[in-house]
């Protein structure tokens, strides 16, 4: 007897693992129909054999029957059914002799035998008969009495034959219906799962993309059929695949955004740097000679030190209100809106008197929960961005109203508005509409974006509408 081997059997393992799953499934089918047309196979074999055999055991019965009535009127050697073997025993203790001999083969031991046990009561019994084969025999009494006994032996050729023939057949048609079968069966289930294969295209199609330069991901599985599941699993795949593209894609979006924030930060810082380091190589120059030059380069160097800081707390600003679980960007307290834009009026009045601002606002408090220090920040940097962006004289408005649930602050100036194509990012970091009007006036860049955060932060909303004339901001935050 021999024995497989580990190794064997893992190897197995291992090639079953790595066919299709379309072959798998076939295999499965064919294995599965071969057991069921075996089971099926040898009942109707096994019921038919009974059945043959329960008829030929009536014929010998009714044969017998038909046989002892006439014997019992007129003795003598019984007749027999053409094929069939019969006699008349007479059995003396035990033994069996023939009495009246009707068809016999040459060697009939074994019908004696037989005779020998039906004295009392009849015996169905199947013998093999040397020389003639298989033999159904029955013996019943037929003269108690006188221990006479009839023997009567059916041929079980036919009945074998029969058998058998059925057996081909059978197995012939099943062999015929598996091959069908599984033919059929590999057609459907390579349709059927198709789709799975569309799907690894897709994959394969995916993985042979470079996601490092594009995170686009436009493939998709297409198609359609394969069932429920399949259907359930196309969708779920593609919504994957969506989620991936959207997460791709806002990735690439935020790194390229970190670039263009570290670029224009570095571009900004530099300038001032630059400015400082050259009004540190004059103030070295001039320190001993022209005392009042002197002030004037430190008072240059102090205001560049000013402009740098203003960046550098708009720069921390913002990265604390990109990551507030960090810490707290704004803190709320009960705050009067309406103090807080009087107030607010009143610095960019002192500080701009060449732009006339007007104030509309309630005579009664509006107030809110809000951090007093921010939403002054956000109005002041409004108001600063009227300032740096519109001529000498051109008028402008605060107004603060009340709205169910929530207050409004607007500005409203009368300058040449911000172009169409600009506004959508009017509210990005370091966007500006004109750059070097912009620098020249001291901004960064960051003021509105410090503006749009500082409002998110307070859950609320801003809008900017513009057209030459009129440029208009709205804040609204709930109360």
């Amino acid at each position: 007897m021999g024995f497989v081997s580990t190794e064997e059997r893992g190897d197995g393992v291992i090639s079953w693992r790595r066919l299709r799953l379309g072959t798998q499934l076939t295999l499965g089918l064919a294995v599965l129909t071969l057991i069921v047309f075996a089971v099926v196979g040898t009942v109707l074999v096994t019921s038919m054999r009974e059945y043959l055999a329960k008829r030929l055991d009536e014929q010998l019965t009714m044969s017998q029957v038909n046989e002892v009535s006439r014997l019992s009127h007129y003795p003598g050697p019984p007749r027999a059914v053409y094929g069939w073997f019969s006699a008349v025993y007479q059995v003396d203790n035990g033994v069996a002799s023939q009495k009246w001999v009707g068809v016999l083969p040459e060697e009939s031991d074994e019908l004696a035998n037989v005779a020998a046990d039906a004295t009392r009561t009849e015996v169905l019994r199947t013998v093999d008969i040397h020389g003639s084969g298989d033999y159904r025999v029955r013996a019943c009494p037929l003269d108690r009495s006188n221990n006479l006994v009839l023997v009567s032996a059916a041929p079980q050729a036919d009945l074998n034959m029969t058998t058998r023939r059925l057996m081909w057949i059978a197995g012939a048609a099943f062999i015929l219906a598996l091959a069908v079968l599984v033919f059929v069966g590999r057609m459907l289930l390579r349709k059927g799962l198709r789709p799975l294969s569309d799907m690894a295209d897709t994959a394969h199609a995916i993985t042979s993309r470079d996601l490092t330069k594009s995170a686009e991901l436009p493939v998709r599985v297409s198609g359609s059929g394969g069932g429920v599941e399949v259907d359930e699993l196309r969708s779920a795949f593609n919504r994957m695949l969506e989620h991936i593209d959207l997460s791709l894609g806002a990735r690439t979006a935020a790194d390229e955004r970190l670039r263009r924030f570290v670029a224009d930060a570095s571009h900004e810082l530099r300038t001032p740097l630059t400015s400082i380091r050259g009004y540190a190589d004059l103030f070295q120059y001039a320190a001993a000679n022209e005392p009042a030059e002197r002030d004037a380069h430190l008072t240059k160097i102090r205001a560049e030190t000013a402009r740098m800081s203003v960046l550098v707390d708009d720069l921390l600003l913002l990265a604390r209100l990109d990551s507030p679980a960090s810490e707290a960007p704004i803190r709320l307290a009960t705050t009067d809106l309406t103090e807080l834009a009087g107030a607010a009026a009143e610095a960019f009045q002192a500080a701009h008197p060449t732009h006339p601002l007007s104030l509309d606002v309630p005579t009664d408090p509006v107030r809110l929960q809000a951090d007093p220090i921010r939403l002054r920040q956000v109005l002041d940097n409004l108001l600063a961005n009227v300032a740096a962006h519109t001529p000498a004289g051109t008028p402008a408005t605060l107004t603060v109203r009340a709205l169910p649930g929530q207050v409004e602050v607007s500005i409203v100036d009368n300058g040449p508005g911000i172009p169409p194509e600009h506004q959508a990012r009017i509210f990005d970091r370091f966007y500006r509409v004109d750059d070097s009007r912009s620098r020249a006036n001291g901004g960064s860049g960051l003021g509105l974006a410090v503006v749009e955060m500082l409002v998110a932060a307070h859950h609320g909303t801003i809008e900017l509408t513009s057209e030459p004339g009129r440029t208009a901001v709205s804040v609204r935050l709930p109360t």
